[in-house]
């Protein structure tokens, strides 16, 4: 791919810039935010067209193009929420006179609910790491990741980012670091607690280098797990615990909500551990099963 030229570069650095200092985006979003845009900014480029003459239809052009290599419909969505909200940036900016992107709409997502384990696959899942024979040497690690997994409702990279100093299991909790560098308090059962603090005083201990610095879960090397090995051992122990659904570390994070809200919690609670800034992200883990709706209505509803 060839290189933009000064006026396009300037503009994406400039946007990156807001990104990190007014909105204070992580550094993986911005990331994805300058491949798609620098993607964007090469075609316009192409086009010999500058970023204040580009019109609606130059950005239509572009998404048709993007959308003839395949493109599932959720990375076409990020594509253009990245082109909007640099259109809206530059517009407030008085780079732009009007907004061509405004417009321009988001592709329907196919209605695809995520994999959810049931109670049995959790307690199967949780328990794998014990089946292991001859035990593996990393048990009481992996054990320990499941049971957080599972008991926080964290993502990956937010397990993976976890410290020591972030564990407040007197008052029963744990201060997650999450998207947008936003903090979070996250309640964690008995079961996680005594994992974690089993983990931490008999194996840990032990591989501590240098490097370890204060992260909680660390690699064979003492330093920080990475999050591509959590997703690979996720998937071990749901082959070990003979679940055959696509399981990754996220779907503990779908089954996590989606327990809480069948069991009766309160979606803005649910709202408020997920770490989602909006209720409308939190309520795709409202697919509860039919017969349980059916069944609160029931109970509930005085013409039942």
């Amino acid at each position: 791919m060839h290189d933009l030229a000064e006026p396009y570069r300037r503009t994406l650095e400039n946007f990156l810039n807001h990104l990190s200092v007014e909105r204070n985006f992580s550094v993986n979003t911005r990331e994805s935010y300058r491949n798609d845009l620098k993607r964007y900014l090469l075609f316009m480029q192409d086009e010999n067209k500058a970023i204040g003459a580009v019109e609606t239809a130059d950005i239509r052009k572009f998404i048709s193009e993007l959308h003839a290599t395949g493109l599932e419909a959720s990375t076409l969505g990020r594509n253009i929420s990245a082109i909007r909200s640099l259109h809206k940036f530059l517009l407030i900016e008085r780079t732009l006179e009007t907004n061509p992107a405004e417009t321009i709409q988001q592709p329907k997502l196919a209605k695809n609910l995520p994999d959810v384990l049931s109670l049995s696959e959790v307690m199967s899942l949780l328990e794998a790491p014990l089946q292991q024979n001859p035990p593996g040497k990393f048990l009481l690690r992996d054990k320990a990741i499941l049971e957080f997994l599972y008991a926080a409702g964290v993502r990956v990279s937010e397990l993976t980012a976890l410290q020591q100093q972030h564990l407040y299991f007197d008052a029963g909790f744990v201060r997650i670091l999450g998207k947008g560098s936003k903090e979070r308090l996250v309640p964690v059962g008995n079961a996680a607690i005594e994992a974690i603090t089993q983990y931490q005083n008999q194996l840990r201990i032990g591989m501590v280098t240098k490097e370890s610095e204060d992260c909680l879960f660390l690699n064979a090397r003492g330093k920080k797990l990475s999050r591509m090995a959590v997703y690979l051992m996720v998937r071990e122990y749901a082959a070990l615990a003979g679940i055959r659904k696509n399981i990754s570390p996220h779907t503990l994070r779908h089954t996590f909500a989606t327990h809480l809200l069948e069991g009766g919690a309160d979606l803005r609670a649910v709202q408020e551990m997920l770490g989602h800034s909006s209720i409308l992200a939190t309520q795709i883990y409202t697919h509860i099963d039919r017969s349980f709706i059916r069944e609160v209505h029931k109970t509930f509803h005085p013409r039942a």
